[in-house]
């Protein structure tokens, strides 16, 4: 059985899609073990709760330093002996250290076809403006594994949506939300609990399933 974590700072309606995974059986073999937030107000925390699952917040407003937060925060999620951890929605940079111990045991979903609209000050309903403003007719979501850079590491999936003539940036969000986000984040961590994902050489290769 897949341990996970999943690291949230907002909604969780990305987590809700996992939740919703492992209930309908689309993500076999994995459990969420534990949700942890940097933000004390965000509602993916209730979600977990709803489930019975340990909900954690540690913001880094109640350190001294961000450091202090780094060494606490990897800590606390040692202490559940996880064996994926999944960014959904988590608008905190991850210390290096932990990205390290965590090699190729970290992913992120991304609104956006990676290398496009990625990066450094890429994230939330910004990633959509920019989109809407570059004039694209097709956008999408990305789920990557995570290494020292913003949105560099290996490819997993990908999934395109159309750009809509009229879209806002809200509403193009709830598309590529409904239609590549909730669906390729599960798709991934079943994936990865089927122990169908290897990384060669800095990409990922997907074993085909046995019939």
């Amino acid at each position: 059985m897949l341990r996970i974590a999943v690291l949230v700072s907002g909604g969780g309606t990305n987590l809700q899609a996992i939740l919703d995974a492992v209930d309908e059986g689309r993500i076999r073999n994995a459990e969420v073990s534990v949700v942890i937030s940097n933000n004390p107000g965000a509602y993916a925390l209730k979600r977990a709760e709803k489930k019975g699952i340990e909900a954690v917040c540690i913001s880094p407003k109640e350190y001294a330093s961000r450091e202090d937060f780094n060494e606490a925060f990897l800590a606390k999620l040692n202490g559940y002996a996880v064996d994926l951890v999944v960014l959904a929605g988590f608008l905190v940079v991850l210390p290096e250290k932990m990205v390290r111990q965590y090699a190729n045991r970290i992913i992120n979903i991304h609104p956006s076809l990676i290398p496009s609209f990625c990066g450094k000050g890429f994230y939330g309903l910004r990633v959509h403006e920019k989109a809407l403003e570059r004039g694209v007719r097709i956008t999408g979501a990305t789920v990557h594994f995570v290494d020292e850079g913003t949105d560099t590491g290996p490819i997993l999936l990908q999934k395109a949506v159309a750009v809509a003539p009229d879209d806002t940036p809200e509403i193009l969000q709830r598309r590529v939300m409904e239609e590549a986000e909730w669906k390729i984040l599960p798709e991934a961590i079943d994936l990865i609990a089927a122990g169908r994902v290897r990384l060669e050489d800095g990409r990922v290769r997907i074993i085909q399933e046995e019939r």
